[in-house]
């Protein structure tokens, strides 16, 4: 079961469809416009369809509201999961552990998943407000790196000189960094690396600040991401 605003459209689409490829049935779906303030009725419609998932395809406030009125509604009580397809660890944090305890949903990074991410976070920190990066601060740190990489293999002066070059020595070099480990550049310009499904804790298996996650699966990085045989981007044929 979804529930989902407009942008959500091709979000749902291909999780439908992944769903299905694994034997899987979606039984229905509610929609609702940007910054809806009473999920009420769709939460119901949700419940009523006695899916055992229901999907959330939207992001930002309208994800929060949608949880904390799920909550409400004791929508997880009968054991339906609610499954979010864009959050962040900040979202969870804000959300609190009492109202998101339960919910599953994919991240890419997550500060507490090893030893690398550990002194990553440790390192950034001080500059945070002793906030732990989230997945989009974490990927904007490994991209600068490896840019930076690459222009010291080339050179700053080589590097100047063509972009696409510079492009085509990023994808040539295996990536590696403290905050998703080894990885590629795929010929589309795709980074691959793992995937990680988690639940978020019950409030008494929280130890520390920000400990949030429990591993549920881990996803290889070349299936994480959708095969570009399927992604119909122009920049492989040029």
């Amino acid at each position: 079961m979804w529930v989902t605003v407009s942008f959500g459209h091709a979000f749902e689409n291909e999780t439908a469809n992944f769903v299905r490829a694994a034997g899987g049935r979606v039984v229905g779906q509610v929609r609702h416009p940007l910054n809806t303030a009473d999920f009420s009725s769709l939460l119901v419609q949700a419940q009523g369809s006695k899916a055992k998932v229901i999907g959330l395809a939207n992001a930002g406030g309208d994800t929060i509201n949608c949880i904390k009125q799920a909550a409400e509604f004791g929508l997880t009580s009968g054991g339906t999961k609610l499954a979010g397809l864009l959050l962040f660890l900040s979202d969870i944090h804000s959300l609190g552990l009492k109202v998101a305890q339960g919910l599953v949903l994919t991240e890419t990074f997550y500060w507490d998943l090893n030893d690398r991410t550990r002194a990553f976070t440790r390192r950034v920190l001080p500059k945070t407000g002793n906030q732990p990066p989230s997945m989009g601060q974490a990927g904007c740190y490994a991209s600068t790196q490896h840019y930076l990489k690459g222009v010291a293999d080339m050179g700053v002066t080589e590097a100047k000189k063509d972009g696409a070059a510079t492009v085509a020595r990023l994808k040539a070099m295996p990536t590696d960094d403290d905050a998703f480990g080894p990885g590629r550049i795929r010929e589309d310009g795709r980074k691959l690396h793992p995937a990680y499904l988690f639940e978020v804790k019950k409030p008494e298996e929280s130890k520390v600040p920000w400990d949030y996650y429990k591993l549920l699966a881990t996803t290889p990085a070349e299936e994480a991401f959708r095969p570009m045989a399927e992604g119909g981007c122009p920049l492989i044929k040029s």
